[in-house]
């Protein structure tokens, strides 16, 4: 666990997408956002993504939420108020306002980011992590962070290995020797195959590292694109693969494992199914996923 901030740390933050309802999850999200449905009997699903931020060292943090947010942002007020303001710690909650316009609502992931261009600048940032608020893992951002700066990339895409029938619901990449990002597709009918791999697909995670003067432009840019769905999986990342330089992470460099053998544990808990095999994986004799884990806890 990164007990203390570096440089690179300090210099970040972590901006996690928490608005979208989650509709496959049926009656569970009713009455709340899906980040904020409960998870293990212990926390709720946005901890994983918060709490990875917190133990790689993230001090700033701040929290898109639209559809329900009450039960989200009464749980980030209380169950996460003991951040240090006068070290410049934080999290805050951003809620879709209509602050561009007073017909406009957040219009996609990234114009949840565009719309609050002007706080993040207050941040006074480097580098901005993009983070899905609806995924369960551990996860140690500091090693994606490093990997971003050391590669000169435009914009670093945390990926995984995945069943290849399963990748409609993803952003499937191809990477070259070097791991740079050579074609993205978002959630296609027909997922390419990992070469020599047939059964298996490279798979984004929902998580992007950009340098936030890049992201800044490329955010404005978009805004202008009429064709545009302002997604950062079904536009922006494609863009960067297309005009400039990304660079796939992998899950496995970075994945928190309770003990050396353990499997890289991540869920997408989307469907009421998913959401009921990753709670009942919680009561294996020796789960792969430990919530109790005080070297990477999950707050």
């Amino acid at each position: 666990m990164a007990t203390n901030t570096n440089r690179l740390t300090q210099r970040s933050m972590a901006f996690v997408l928490a608005g979208g309802r989650g509709s496959r999850l049926k009656e569970l999200t009713d009455n709340r956002v899906k980040p904020a449905v409960f998870f293990g009997g212990k926390t709720r699903i946005i901890d994983f993504a918060l709490s990875n931020a917190l133990n790689s060292g993230i001090r700033k943090m701040a929290v898109a939420t639209q559809y329900k947010a009450h039960s989200l942002i009464r749980h980030c007020q209380r169950g996460w108020n003991f951040f240090r303001a006068e070290r410049n710690e934080f999290i805050d909650i951003l809620p879709a306002s209509q602050r561009v316009s007073e017909a406009m609502w957040y219009e996609g992931t990234a114009d949840a980011v565009r719309q609050n261009i002007d706080i993040v600048d207050s941040y006074d940032i480097d580098y901005v992590l993009i983070l899905a608020g609806d995924h369960i893992y551990k996860m140690d951002y500091e090693v994606m962070l490093r990997q971003h700066v050391e590669s000169s990339a435009d914009v670093t895409v945390g990926c995984l290995t995945v069943p290849r029938m399963e990748a409609t619901a993803f952003g499937v990449m191809h990477v070259d020797a070097e791991d740079t990002i050579t074609s993205f597709l978002e959630k296609p009918a027909d997922p390419p195959a990992i070469p020599g791999d047939p059964d298996n697909a490279l798979a984004s995670m929902g998580i992007n590292v950009f340098k936030w003067t890049f992201l800044r432009e490329l955010l404005l840019r978009d805004a202008e694109d009429e064709n545009s769905s302002h997604d950062f999986g079904g536009d922006l990342i494609p863009y960067v693969v297309k005009n400039g330089k990304a660079v796939a992470h992998r899950f496995t460099d970075s994945c928190v494992r309770h003990k050396d053998d353990a499997p890289a544990y991540w869920r997408d808990v989307g469907t009421v199914d998913a959401f009921w095999k990753a709670n009942i994986d919680l009561t294996d004799f020796e789960p792969d996923l430990d919530l109790w884990d005080r070297n990477w806890p999950i707050w």
